[in-house]
């Protein structure tokens, strides 16, 4: 399932997109060339976001998180809101784009964990406001509510800003 997916932001063929193609397939690595580049990005942010942001406010690691119906329905509220506001800023995610999102998350090791919630666990500055923040702003701007990433993120904000001040 490891793979490095890239392409133009105008979604048209290039050379230096075939180039390195071309040099990460002879290097060995499994690559993806989608045609939508900006749905492929935002179906990684979708992911990230609800994975480390659920996995750090409840330190606890994949295995915990996607077993307990409680956890696991805020990871899939989690992708949901970061799915409507892609959808409201005019993404063209598939439908299943969720489904796809929790599939990845059951995938992942009994222990994984994000590096932001690796971070946050360690009291070091994190990504909090690049990806659980950024849900929170993209979803203000688009008029999309995000209450589980407000929740998140404001959870976890103060931690962050004191890592943030001693960082």
């Amino acid at each position: 399932d490891d793979f490095i997916a890239f392409g133009e932001l105008d979604n048209k063929p290039s050379a230096r997109v075939e180039a390195l193609g071309k040099a990460c397939a002879d290097a060995g690595l499994d690559i993806d060339l989608p045609k939508d580049i900006h749905a492929a990005m935002w179906a990684k942010f979708m992911f990230i976001s609800a994975f480390s942001g659920v996995g750090a406010v409840t330190r606890s690691p994949a295995g915990v998180t996607r077993a307990l119906p409680e956890t696991r329905s805020m990871l899939e509220s989690a992708m949901t809101e970061a799915y409507n506001v892609a959808i409201a800023r005019g993404i063209a995610l598939v439908d299943d784009a969720v489904a796809t999102g929790m599939k990845a998350i059951d995938r992942q090791p009994e222990v994984g964990e994000a590096s932001m919630q690796r971070d946050i666990m360690d009291g070091k500055p994190s990504e909090l406001d690049s990806q659980t923040g950024a849900v929170v702003r993209l979803g203000k701007e688009s008029g999309v509510a995000t209450p589980t990433h407000d929740f998140i993120y404001r959870s976890l904000l103060p931690q962050e800003t004191k890592a943030r001040q001693q960082g």
